[in-house]
This record gives C-alpha cells, structure tokens and sequence, in this order.
C-alpha cells in the first residue's frame, strides 16, 4: 500500500464568535446591576477607561448633554435610528486613527428630566436588622441562667434553624457540652420561655402547645387538638374532630380560632431575606396621550479614552521600547472602543425592544392587565427586525418602570387562550379574572375549579379546562376550594 501526498481544495463555511462579538453579547443579558460591576472592573483592567466627571471636564458635559431649548428643557434626542444586530465586524482590528477616537458616549433615546416623585423612593431601603439568635443571645444574659445553663442555652440558640425550631437532639448538645440529656432538656425549657413565643420547639405540635401555654389559653380542648388533631385541622375537616373528641362542633370551632392566630413558625420574621431593591432599566412616562420611553443612565458611569496616553505617544521616540508601548495602549484603545461601543448598542437594542413593547401593550399601559395581549419573542423580532435569541438576551433581568408598576420585561410575554367571539387574551389576564372570581366569592362556600370555568365562560366567553385553572390557581398560590373554605 502506498502512501503520497495530495492537495486538495475545499470550501466551507463556519460561524466564528470574535471574542468582540461574545463580550457584545455578553453585555446584552447583563442586568443593569451586574452592567454597572463589568464596567467597573473593566476600568481598573484597563488604564486606558476613565470616567467622564462634568465638574472636572466642562467641555466633557457639553459634548454629552443635549442643547437647551430657550425654555430651559432639553431637547430629545433623535435615537430612533435603526439599530442592526452586533456581528462582530468593525471591532477595531482595522489601522487605528489616534486622531479620531470614540471619546465619550452619552445617553440613548429620549433623556428628559424625570419629574420628583416619579421613580421608586430610596427612603428607609439600607436598614440595619437585628437577627433571630442576637435576639435570643441578649434575652438569655438578662434572664436569671447559671453559667452551665447560659452555655447549654447559646448551644441550643446555635442550633435553630431559619423557622425557629431546635435543628439538633437532645443528645448531641448533651455529648458536645459534657452533660446530661436531662438538664439540657431543663434549659430548653427555660430558653422556650423566651420571645418570640414557640421558640425552640422541635416540631409543629410542641410549637403551637408552647403558644397555647404561655399566652393563658392553655384549654383542654385546644391542647387535644393540636396533640392528636394536626393532621384534620390542617384539612379544616373540623366536624371529625368533634365527633371524635364527642363536643360540640361550635367549641372546636373556637379553639380553632385561637390556634389560627399562633405562628407556626416563630423565627421567621427575625431571618426574613434581605429585601433587594430592584433598579429599573427603562421608565415609561405618559405626557398628554403618548409614552415616553427613558432609560436609566443613574449610577452608570461614563465613559471615555484618556487624552493623557495620547499626549504619552506623541512624546515617545522611535526605539523597541517605544514600540512596544505604542502596541500596548493600541489594544488597550481597540479594547476600549469596542467596549463602549458595544454598551451603546445595548442601550440602543433595549430601547428598541423598550418601544416596540409598549406599542404592542398600549391597552395595558392605557386600561390595565385584564387588556394585556398575547405577546411572543417572534412579535417583537420582527417589529425590531432582529433575532428572537437575541429579544430573549435583552428581557432577561431587565425591569421597565410604568405608571402601573415595576415589571420584568419578560412579564409582557405570555401565551394565548382562546376567547369565544374575540380575540385571544394573555394568559395572565385570566389568571387575573380568576383571581377577582375567587376573591368575590362567599368563604363559607367557595367555588370549585369547575365553577370558575363556568364563570370564566359567562362572562368573558373564556373556554378552558378546569385542569387550566386548577393550574393557574397553584401558579398565584391560592388553594382547592376545600382549603379555602371558612367555618366561622
């Protein structure tokens, strides 16, 4: 068999991801938050990004700033331009001009004044929060414990999880400390004594009989319910529990009302996670009969290349270490340049996107959600002629502010159900019909799922299945009908 050398020529095609392009699309599924942050660590990576300050650099605000009608408010700017999709062409390979440089970028779409008291307060949102266990820690050195029993006691107040309850036995404590199962019970005793009232418990049943002992409605037969009846009680199958216990239905039903008002779990309001606030990236204002679109430009630092390596490079000589500087600060600057580029075509694309939503939403925006439409990634692709994988990158952990409320841009998106005699409705629009249905309905006879269809039916020629509705109702967190109805 012989072997020999041949070539061959073949043409192909291939798709190939420039490191420019994957940091453009990179930026575009950023949340503004995590925009801010990238930035942020681009301009201590790169010496050649400064931030743009109008105190220190007046000529810098006038370029950035738009002009100043004779009344005083700005004039919009004209971003309606058409925006095409990142390629990963023009990244700054090409011969460099260091006499003409992007050196700045300024805000994008309409840039108004936001009127006072439009966006979201900051009041009161960074607040200092005591915790379940500093809580508990200062309780037990003013409470009259020995020191063994102080030291058993910051053992068990260490061992309670997130709800309050003792996440460790008797046991382990007893070995850990040296000392014996009894007396660790004894000081759990003393430590449930303790505020928030259910505390330290080991399960449900001896967190709801603590309650019931120390808030004096320690009855026999509120006792026996929670000791046998947990599970019936849960299911409000209240007349079993009476024919059970042999009482009168009425006296189970006031004990119930003094087991509702107990909190099953205690530490829960001392380990609530941290509310975030959350930043819009878009505001909608309505002047008059239109919409405004403006995107939020706070917090976000301006960006800019140093004149000071320019003035460096003019000054350099002709020598190898010249050289190698002048090659330095030539790819720090078409790093520079493809960055702020690509931040101004997310602020272009996320405005696009921003503007074809509310056309699409006006009656929402205009009625409410009960007139909020069907919307796909395909709808709004096609309105901004760019591709769907490329719409779902923008609305995701994006927010839009609007005289409704705070919603996430993927909110506006939904399937379409099927409307007898009229068009087809959001899916979120029933959700909310049948959330008004159950919230009118008598609580002593709650409707079942398959009254609702039949409301959903009558009154808006809604037709769908009642295992769509109970769906939907697990969706919005309301419970079957024997769960919500109410003896008292």
């Amino acid at each position: 068999m012989a072997f020999e050398l041949r070539q061959n020529l073949k043409l192909t095609q291939q798709l190939i991801m420039t490191p420019q392009l994957q940091q453009a699309i990179k930026l575009l599924q950023l949340s503004r938050m995590e925009l801010v942050d990238m930035v942020n660590q681009e301009m201590e990576e790169n010496p050649l990004l400064e931030e743009v300050v109008s105190d220190e650099d007046p000529e810098a605000e006038k370029r950035i700033e738009p002009e100043q009608t004779e009344e005083g408010d700005r004039e919009e700017v004209k971003g309606q331009e058409r925006t095409e999709e990142l390629t990963g062409e023009g990244d700054g390979r090409e011969d460099f001009d260091w006499g003409n440089y992007l050196e700045d970028y300024g805000p994008v779409g309409v840039t108004y004044d936001r009127q006072e008291g439009t966006a979201p307060s900051w009041d009161n949102l960074l607040v200092g929060k005591a915790t379940l266990t500093d809580h508990l820690i200062w309780q037990l050195r003013l409470a009259d414990f020995s020191e063994a029993e102080r030291r058993i006691g910051e053992q068990i107040i260490g061992n309670l999880d997130q709800n309050g309850y003792l996440a460790a036995s008797l046991e382990e404590i007893a070995n850990q400390e040296q000392v014996s199962s009894e007396f660790v019970e004894e000081v759990l005793k003393k430590v449930q004594e303790l505020d928030p009232l259910g505390i330290a418990a080991r399960d449900l049943r001896e967190c709801l009989l603590i309650q019931a002992q120390m808030t004096g409605e320690a009855r026999p037969l509120v006792e026996r319910i929670i000791s046998d009846f947990l599970k019936e009680l849960e299911l409000k199958n209240y007349a079993l529990i009476a024919r059970k216990l042999k009482v009168k239905l009425s006296d189970v039903l006031a004990a119930v009302t003094l087991i509702i008002d107990m909190d099953p779990r205690p530490g829960s309001v001392y380990n609530e996670e941290r509310t975030q606030a959350i930043i819009p990236d878009v505001y909608v204002f309505k002047t008059g009969d239109e919409y405004k679109i403006v995107l939020n430009d706070d917090g976000m630092p301006r960006l800019r290349i140093s004149n000071f390596y320019r003035e460096i490079m003019s000054g350099q000589g002709n020598g190898q270490t010249a050289e190698n500087g002048k090659r330095y600060i030539k790819e720090r600057v078409q790093s520079a340049t493809w960055l702020i580029k690509s931040i101004q075509q997310r602020q272009k694309t996320i405005y696009r996107v921003a503007e074809s939503i509310v056309r699409y939403q006006r009656e929402f925006f205009d009625r409410g959600i009960g007139f909020l439409k069907p919307l796909i990634l395909r709808d709004i692709a096609a309105d901004v002629e760019m591709h769907e994988s490329t719409i779902s990158r923008v609305v995701t952990n994006k927010y839009m502010h609007t005289p409704r409320g705070i919603f996430e841009l993927k909110y506006f998106f939904g399937s379409s159900i099927h409307r007898n005699g009229g068009e087809d409705v959001a899916a979120k629009s029933v959700q909310e019909d049948i959330r008004k249905i159950i919230s009118e309905e008598d609580p002593q006879k709650p409707f079942s799922d398959q009254e609702i269809v039949a409301r959903l039916q009558k009154a808006s020629g809604i037709a769908i299945a009642r295992r769509t509705v109970a769906k939907y109702r697990e969706m919005m967190g309301i419970l079957p009908s024997s769960r919500r109805k109410r003896y008292l």
